[in-house]
């Protein structure tokens, strides 16, 4: 048994060497890499982890809904975590990136990689360098042909402008010029379009389909994201006329009986849920079960963190389709570096000649540099048992606190 002891929330920004200007936030001059992080300390002493992206410190008040859902259980049950998530989700919270912190742990208990968990062994996993920013023609060659260089054989670009001929321009120009040594990939950002910052193209079908003829003539592998993620109808109409491979889906929050329900309609040729967004490993994982079994395909989106990475590739290595796709691997120099994206990790993801072996360490597949945290990272909530009696005692009074906890302890025992 492997009771939760105590949970940790903290809040990371790690500096960018250089701006980067996300092409799915227009406008934005980003010169961190912010998230934040969940450290579980279970009572025998093993500690697993998880992190998600964060604009600020928009979850301030995340641990106080965490701590009273998760103290005392089992961090091992899978399906006892997923439905504590589920519960937190009740109340307006959908936090289904924590539960990749209790695989870390069963993993971890077991002295086994989670892909191994999951049915998977260990193999070799081929990388596409996934560019985030948009760029001209000429500019855009310049950085395929130094991603090429380096031994990748697959790219994917970025396109955002308001002129369709633009980015036409810009992705048979760099299909002329490397299309020859490399697979093109090409991201349209329309699948949760922002708009915060700077004003951005809002794509229908007509446009859609103009660009999908366009990148068939210029022999790209796939196009990403070219309408809205919950345009379902549209979605399978682009899929079946377009003569490229429509993918998304790495940021619908409904998790496995939404994606399943986009499957089963053929909304995309190719699947890339992202576990820190769409539920968790354990959807994600039957996600993936559920692409194979109607003949799709899936390739996880990983643009978040050094920690999301490990997360899906994880879950790449054990969904069987790392033979047939290249997993996405966020990079983006001058601004978005390796050492930017896994500036906490012991060992970063740093790749051989545009591939990864995947890691043999137990759980999650890292380890987490303690200095690193400390410098980058502000922890914001803490929670033991002791914590707990007094935040019930603040919040509810003695007479409550303890009748809540007679009814939980009834339950425990019950289970």
């Amino acid at each position: 048994m492997s009771k939760i002891a105590r949970i940790e929330l903290y809040h990371v920004a790690l500096p960018l060497p250089a701006p980067f200007y996300p092409s799915w936030i227009p406008g934005l001059p980003q010169t961190e890499n912010r998230f934040d992080l969940i450290k579980v300390t279970t009572d025998d002493g093993i500690t697993g982890y998880s992190a998600c992206t964060a604009m600020g410190r928009e979850r301030a008040g995340l641990g106080e809904v965490l701590g009273p859902y998760l103290l005392g259980e089992e961090a091992t049950d899978i399906d006892l975590i997923n439905q504590r998530v589920r519960e937190v989700g009740y109340v307006g919270q959908r936090q289904g990136w924590i539960e990749p912190a209790f695989w870390d742990i069963l993993g971890k208990k077991q002295g086994k990689p989670v892909y191994e968990l999951l049915g998977g062994k260990a193999c070799k996993v081929d990388l596409y360098a996934s560019t985030g920013e948009v760029k001209g023609p000429e500019e855009r060659i310049e950085e395929v042909q130094a991603r090429y260089e380096e031994g990748f054989r697959t790219v994917k670009l970025r396109v955002h402008d308001f002129d369709p001929d633009m980015d036409i321009r810009q992705v048979t120009e760099t299909a002329k010029a490397m299309g020859d040594k490399m697979a093109i990939g090409v991201d349209a950002n329309q699948g949760w379009r922002v708009t915060v910052v700077g004003a951005a193209p809002l794509w229908d079908m007509q446009r859609a389909k103009y660009f999908a003829d366009a990148c068939a003539d210029a022999g790209l592998a796939w196009i990403e994201e070219p309408l809205p993620m919950d345009a379902y109808d549209d979605l399978a109409e682009l899929t079946a006329y377009s003569k490229v491979p429509i993918s998304g889906g790495e940021l619908n929050s409904s998790g496995l009986p939404e994606l399943a329900m986009m499957i089963k309609r053929h909304c995309l040729d190719i699947f890339q849920p992202d576990a820190c967004f769409t539920g968790g490993i354990a959807q994600t994982f039957k996600v993936a079960q559920l692409c194979k079994e109607h003949g799709l395909l899936y390739s996880p989106h990983t643009w978040t963190n050094g920690i999301g990475f490990a997360i899906n590739l994880q879950l790449m290595a054990a969904s069987g389709f790392a033979e047939k796709k290249a997993l996405e691997y966020p990079y983006a120099p001058p601004g978005w570096v390796i050492e930017a994206r896994d500036g906490i990790l012991e060992t970063p993801f740093t790749h051989q000649s545009g591939s990864l072996q995947t890691p043999t360490l137990p759980g999650l597949g890292f380890n987490i540099n303690e200095k690193a945290l400390k410098k980058y990272g502000r922890r914001f909530f803490v929670m033991d048992k002791k914590r707990l009696v007094w935040y019930s005692i603040k919040n509810r009074g003695i007479k409550v606190s303890l009748e809540v906890d007679k009814a939980r302890k009834k339950r425990m025992d019950q289970s």
